[in-house]
């Protein structure tokens, strides 16, 4: 009888989530349709989408399910993004690409931590936002937020970066294949500048594709290894927070490794492990950007759009400054370094 009881209870709350899972399902399939149809980034419109419709985040009925779909949908599309990574791509960038992209994930971190305080903003938004800067933009700040202690500005902080990464990757898009020309970059170096400073993946491949196939397979690559230094930022964020949590009175201390994280790392060897079927890469991908895109309007209609433009102006120029920072480190290195990978690509 208590057995029954238990199922019950349990059905009961999975029912209690569906209104609110809808409606950010319903905003993501929206902001994809318009997506293809119109150019526009699916994830910056699915944030916008769910803030114009915040108030339903307040109604009893939908406030369970936009709730889960912030938090545990939002881990599990992250999870799903190690299906995306293999350790052949070291091999077919080589080792000093490697080193380059690989170098400039601290490196831009470091900074923003630092210049942050120019700013006036601590460790959190600082962390966050060039962590978004350095990675893959808008997922990169997903999934950073998920393990940040949290406050009152929390999401704010959030939706404020992810719309600020946004709009610089479509602006990156569009200026950085004329300035790699102008700088005189070949196609595959332009590849890899590309892939190493644009912050979204969509936004990689437009660029990279709009010089030359070649340009676009490279970015492409280069864009991959920077989402795969996710997981071991994600890591050693998570053991320091440790530390600094037992001065936090605002949350519990984190785990060591989140269980988003061991998913990722455990997908990632999976494809490197095993040849996967290119069906089954291509539905988790699909899954993953659903997952994601619905987990970003459940942000979305959790946040109150006066309280995202207390972010202000500090913010903005916060992430500008870690943005051109990574772009021009980027393009000293290779002005320096003998790097090519015309014949892996």
């Amino acid at each position: 009888m208590s057995e029954k009881m238990d199922i019950s209870r349990r059905i009961s709350g999975l029912q209690r989530l569906v209104p609110g899972l809808m409606i950010a399902l319903l905003i993501a399939m929206a902001s994809q349709f318009i997506s293809e149809h119109y150019g526009a980034p699916a994830m910056l419109l699915a944030l916008l989408f769910g803030i114009s419709l915040n108030f339903l985040a307040d109604h009893p009925e939908c406030s369970g399910g936009i709730s889960f779909g912030a938090r545990n949908v939002l881990r599990l599309g992250v999870a799903l993004l190690g299906l995306r990574i293999s350790f052949d791509m070291i091999w077919i960038l080589g080792w000093p690409v490697v080193g380059l992209v690989v170098s400039m994930v601290p490196l831009t971190i470091v900074f923003g931590l630092l210049v942050s305080r120019l700013f006036g903003f601590k460790f959190r938004f600082a962390f966050l936002s060039a962590g978004a800067v350095a990675i893959c933009g808008a997922s990169a700040a997903i999934a950073i937020a998920a393990i940040l202690p949290k406050d009152a500005k929390s999401e704010d902080r959030l939706v404020f970066t992810v719309v600020g990464v946004t709009l610089l990757s479509t602006v990156a898009m569009i200026t950085y294949p004329i300035l790699s020309q102008y700088l005189g970059f070949s196609d595959q170096m332009a590849g890899i500048y590309l892939g190493a400073t644009i912050h979204d993946v969509a936004q990689v491949v437009g660029a990279g594709f709009s010089i030359s196939p070649e340009a676009g397979e490279t970015a492409t690559l280069v864009k991959l290894l920077r989402v795969a230094m996710l997981a071991p930022v994600i890591v050693v964020a998570s053991l320091l927070l440790r530390g600094k949590t037992d001065r936090v009175s605002d949350t519990e201390r984190p785990p060591i490794i989140p269980l988003f994280v061991l998913g990722f790392l455990g997908l990632a060897t999976l494809n490197s492990v095993m040849t996967l079927p290119d069906a089954l890469l291509i539905f988790v991908a699909n899954g993953s950007q659903w997952l994601l895109l619905s987990a970003i309007a459940a942000v979305g209609l959790k946040t109150k759009p006066a309280e995202v433009l207390k972010v202000g102006r500090a913010a903005a120029g916060l992430l500008v400054v870690e943005t051109l920072f990574l772009a021009v480190l980027v393009a000293l290195a290779l002005s320096i370094l003998p790097l090519d990978v015309t014949s892996k690509v």
